[in-house]
């Protein structure tokens, strides 16, 4: 192929600078102006050399494209193509003293700027290249948190099986060494644990209501005196509660001076029977034998000690004991003082049962027998309210003005002489006591402020009235409570 003109060659790259600037978007170049066509009578190229055969030599052709008048290269404008998919912007033109952005585009631009903001926020550090851009959940900046957690973990692990192992107690069995339990009737959870746990039962009173609301028995508990061990387990101690182990005897201590309503409460249900319905009548005593001929039970005879019964036994048995011990203790007491003043053993009975009530003190038995066996010779009515109390029952709260009041042969205010029979079951000290009774001319006695149980006694109206002011100034002092301790 012969080689093209320098014209040929000019308008072919024009046409490859038209074609980009199309895809650019931009304006084709200018054509520069043609330079003119060579004249005919110019030879284009050097003339040939006549042929050897003489033939004639013959016009030499036009060049290609040539024209009489000059012409310019048309370009066809073309509309811009899009871009190949996935082709990259072409780079800006660096701008002499403008920092350059490493090339990038300004999608990529923004998608950096997002990635940095979201690292700032999760923690991180830095630009978009710095340190903290897109670390991982597992980098370094979650090392601590991941450590905390599981610290935290552990202590609470730690913590549920300390509580588990203390309420539980898989390791303690049922204890050792015996401890004797009473537990009051009517008693709560909280203050049966307070009582184990006081007793050295159970190492927690917290751990064992917890353990017994977990178990639901908290009601099949029993009441009275259980015999437990130290240092039991919760489980042992709520199945000892709910089913006691029935003891060889049954132990009942009956303190002086308590009527026979009130040894039934004491007795409660470790005997069978009734005790009030056991306590009217025995063929073992008859209280006409000691002048009690209008006696209408056993008040008085029933003596106070410590008794030991076989379990399941009837009332009856402790009643015939009482009995018996009466009739040997009563044999040691000298009743001739009081026979000389008319008084029958019965009356001594009654005497020393008002004196368990009135004298706190055991060296004051005999000066309050003494103002009894005075009065009585005077013809002055006792004004023992021990004996309204018993009538009515009341043993613990005042008196009220209906009950002192009271129409009743034990209201020793209104009636004169001795009621009409005990009013308890006297000890052995306070029938002695009331069999001779110290000798004195007093009359009269009124509980000492702050005397922690002793009586102020007085021979005259007049002490007894300053003595008595004494006492309620106190009282009144103590906002109406009795001022005997302090």
């Amino acid at each position: 192929m012969a080689d093209r003109s320098a014209e040929e060659r000019e308008r072919a790259r024009l046409e490859r600078e038209a074609r980009r600037a199309a895809k650019r978007g931009a304006a084709p170049p200018a054509a520069p102006p043609e330079k003119p066509a060579a004249r005919r009578d110019t030879p284009a190229e050097p003339p040939k050399r006549p042929r050897s055969d003489d033939t004639p030599p013959q016009e030499p052709a036009a060049a290609p494209f040539e024209h009489d008048e000059p012409t310019q290269v048309a370009t066809e404008a073309r509309p811009p193509e899009p871009p190949p998919p996935f082709e990259p912007e072409a780079a800006p033109r660096r701008k002499a003293g403008v920092p350059q952005r490493g090339g990038r585009t300004a999608s990529e631009r923004r998608a950096a700027a997002r990635e940095f903001l979201h690292g700032r926020r999760r923690g991180g550090g830095g630009g978009a290249d710095g340190p903290g851009r897109g670390r991982s959940p597992s980098g370094p900046s979650r090392r601590p948190r991941v450590a905390i957690v599981a610290v935290v973990g552990g202590l609470v692990v730690l913590v549920v099986a300390w509580f588990l192992l203390s309420l539980f107690q898989p390791l303690k069995g049922d204890g050792s060494g015996d401890v004797s339990v009473t537990i009051p009737r009517g008693s709560s959870v909280g203050e049966i644990a307070d009582i184990l746990e006081q007793k050295g039962v159970v190492s927690s009173a917290f751990f064992f209501r917890t353990r017994t609301s977990i178990a639901g028995k908290g009601g099949d508990f029993k009441a009275g005196e259980i015999p437990m061990r130290e240092d039991m387990s919760y489980g042992a101690a709520i199945d000892t509660l709910v089913d006691p182990p029935r003891p060889d005897t049954v132990t009942i201590t009956i303190p002086e001076g308590l009527s026979r309503l009130e040894i039934k409460k004491l007795v409660g249900d470790s005997l069978r029977g009734e005790y009030m319905a056991a306590s009217v009548r025995s063929p073992r005593l008859n209280p006409a034998a000691y002048g009690g001929k209008n006696a209408k039970n056993l008040e008085g005879f029933l003596f106070p000690a410590t008794y030991e019964l076989k379990p399941g036994q009837p009332v009856s048995a402790l009643v015939d004991r009482q009995l018996d011990a009466f009739k040997r203790e009563l044999a040691q007491v000298d009743l001739s003082y009081a026979k000389s003043k008319n008084l029958t053993a019965y009356d001594v009975l009654t005497i020393a049962s008002m004196i368990d009530r009135e004298a706190q003190l055991p060296k004051e038995r005999a000066i309050v027998a003494s103002v009894i066996y005075n009065r009585l010779s005077q013809g002055i009515p006792l004004g023992i309210d021990a004996t309204i109390r018993f009538a009515t029952g009341n043993w613990s709260e005042p008196l009220k003005q209906s009950e002192l009041a009271i129409d009743s042969g034990y209201n020793t205010r209104t009636n004169q002489g001795l009621p009409p029979g005990p009013i308890g079951n006297p000890g052995l000290a306070a029938m002695k006591a009331a069999a001779r009774p110290a000798k004195t001319d007093f009359i009269y006695y009124v509980v000492k402020p702050c005397g922690n149980g002793a009586h102020a006694f007085s021979s005259s109206d007049a002490e007894f009235q300053r003595d008595v002011e004494r006492y309620n100034a106190e009282r009144a002092r103590q906002g109406g409570n009795s001022p005997t301790d302090c």
